[in-house]
């Protein structure tokens, strides 16, 4: 069975990317002032942060199932099955409606497989890789599909956000907390362990933001991931929102504290998380790998 692999755009896989993997990548749509784009088609994350800062009314919209579904139909010229893994479905209903989509289109049923395992940015990218690796062994899109779904929740994520601005703006503190919040200059750590962006502390520094990133890392994988990290199964990586300097400088911090566990790489967070946390963020995180 020859299976395809398709993605979208909040795994951090650009289009110039997709094609050298040999994958496909969906455009999540982004709403500007109510003028629609496309990430990394007609807008880039240069663009996006632009008119971010600039105050404009950004906010993150799903694709349309009609036109994910011709990227599917069109995989499907070549291939026996699909297995497409969207972004999260507790940051997202996109997953949902795609799910719909595909087990009640005829073209698609029995064919598409749409995964759910919670992941997003980084550590969706590590999910397209391990699809990639099991396609090019021979496993099946149901095979392809049980293993993302048996390890959905062998994750984590932590992510410092740099101003309380766009959660304020996005609805998510009240005006209130987050002139408190802007006035000590605190700088929340959230957290995503499977399905939502949760609060896990509160700081004032970037050091002691990073410091308690790096010990929540440390303490995932002594604990909940241990088996998998003596067995050379975890993976560490590094996103941000237009912090590249500050990322590759933790990167090195990172690396420092866990020399034996993989690296793997460091990418801009997707636009749909990003429009909500804002430029200046930082995150790490660890993740099984096939």
């Amino acid at each position: 069975m020859k299976t395809a692999i398709i993605t979208d755009s909040n795994s951090g896989i650009t289009q110039s990317e997709a094609k050298k993997l040999g994958i496909r990548v969906v455009p999540m749509p982004v709403l500007i002032d109510n003028e629609l784009y496309f990430e990394d088609l007609t807008l880039t994350q240069e663009q996006f942060y632009e008119k971010l800062k600039g105050d404009a009314n950004v906010s993150t919209s799903q694709p349309n199932p009609i036109d994910v579904g011709e990227i599917w139909a069109e995989a499907l010229k070549e291939n026996d099955a699909v297995v497409y893994i969207p972004m999260s479905s507790g940051l997202s209903e996109t997953c949902h409606t795609l799910q719909h989509h595909a087990q009640t289109e005829e073209a698609f049923k029995g064919k598409v497989f749409v995964v759910d395992n919670q992941r997003i940015s980084i550590t969706q990218r590590q999910s397209v890789l391990d699809a990639m690796k099991l396609a090019d062994e021979g496993k099946t899109a149901q095979e392809i599909y049980d293993f993302l779904m048996d390890t959905k929740m062998q994750s984590s994520i932590y992510i410092m956000v740099d101003t309380l601005k766009y959660l304020k703006k996005g609805g998510r503190l009240t005006p209130a907390v987050a002139a408190i919040g802007t006035l000590l200059k605190i700088k929340p750590v959230l957290q995503i362990q499977g399905e939502k962006l949760d609060q896990f502390a509160k700081v004032r520094k970037l050091t002691d933001a990073k410091t308690t990133m790096i010990n929540a890392i440390k303490k995932d994988l002594s604990t909940r991931f241990k088996e998998l990290t003596e067995k050379g199964k975890m993976t560490l990586a590094i996103a941000h929102t237009e912090n590249f300097e500050e990322a590759e400088r933790f990167k090195s911090e990172v690396k420092e504290e866990f020399p034996n566990i993989e690296f793997t790489y460091i990418d801009p967070l997707s636009l749909s998380v990003s429009c909500h946390i804002g430029p200046g963020a930082l995150a790490v995180a660890c993740t099984i790998k096939y």
